[in-house]
């Protein structure tokens, strides 16, 4: 399995009362098969997997795997703060059907470079499933050097990398490691375009979960090496990237997806977005039915 272009990190709809929403998770995965999205995250920090019970996370995977049929690749985000919680989770997915695990660098533990070898070792060796690491330092309080990546590249079940870091020098660094079987992703929508045309694999995106087809067709053209066609949809999509920045993700993002009907609302410690940015969220809805729209017709475009 070699991961590339549009990856989406799924946003989880809820009801009024805080419940899970399947119809709202059903009708979201269909609008994003239908888009072309080429992988799906289940339980990432978008999904709110902090705030998900296990059974949930379950019916969650559980239902894109039956929606994918096989069609993309289903990932499930796993990373706990512990190796033998995230090795626990990694196989409680595998079970589910998942095609890979996204294993976030240990949040709060600030692990050395010595502990993160050995705990994605052993959760590669031991979870059941190719593992995508992911770094993201601004969220887990540790930055996983390309030092200690190198010791690991060579893995045969440590399939790739999503990198949030938006810097340059880090894509060259993950870039001089990558073999044939591992993927280097971007995790940071504003500069994945860019990061494509350097040599990326593709990105594991948040704004996808409005305009699927946009960031496919984005991707596709970053990855045939069409740079100004590339950065056009990228400067298209430029509001939607500074949209879903303005709080917390993913505050913006499920603003945004309610307004377009799909779930309501976030588990606390979240909050809805303030008030100075509903105006916002009013308008990036409308902005998003007139980009997916007119990919549907390009006569509208």
């Amino acid at each position: 399995m070699r991961l590339s272009g549009s990856i989406t990190a799924l946003a989880t709809p809820f009801t009024v009362t805080g419940e899970l929403d399947l119809d709202a998770w059903k009708r979201l995965l269909q609008a994003q098969l239908a888009g072309g999205t080429q992988a799906l995250v289940v339980a990432g920090s978008t999904g709110e997997a902090a705030s998900l019970y296990e059974s949930e996370q379950d019916v969650l995977l559980r239902t894109a795997v039956e929606c994918a049929a096989g069609r993309v690749p289903v990932l499930a985000g796993t990373g706990q703060s512990g190796t033998a919680r995230t090795i626990e989770a990694t196989r409680r997915a595998a079970a589910f059907g998942a095609d890979a695990a996204l294993v976030v660098v240990p949040p709060y533990v600030r692990p050395t470079a010595a502990g993160l070898l050995a705990h994605y070792r052993a959760v590669a060796d031991e979870g059941g499933l190719p593992v995508v690491m992911y770094n993201v330092p601004q969220r887990t309080g540790c930055d996983l050097q390309p030092d200690t990546v190198a010791d690991l590249v060579a893995h045969p079940r440590i399939v790739g990398i999503k990198e949030a870091v938006a810097d340059p020098r880090r894509l060259q660094a993950w870039l001089a490691l990558r073999g044939d079987g591992f993927a280097v992703l971007s995790g940071d929508d504003a500069s994945a375009a860019q990061a494509m045309l350097e040599g990326a694999d593709g990105v594991v995106s948040v704004v996808s979960n409005l305009v699927p087809a946009a960031m496919r067709r984005l991707c596709d053209l970053a990855l045939a090496g069409q740079g100004e066609e590339a950065l056009d949809w990228n400067a298209r999509l430029r509001p939607l990237f500074d949209f879903a920045v303005l709080e917390p993700n993913p505050i913006p993002v499920k603003a945004a997806l309610d307004r377009l009907g799909i779930g309501r609302g976030l588990r606390l410690p979240l909050t809805p977005l303030s008030e100075r940015h509903q105006a916002d969220a009013a308008r990036i809805a409308s902005l998003v039915d007139t980009i997916e729209r007119s990919l549907r017709d390009p006569i509208a475009a």
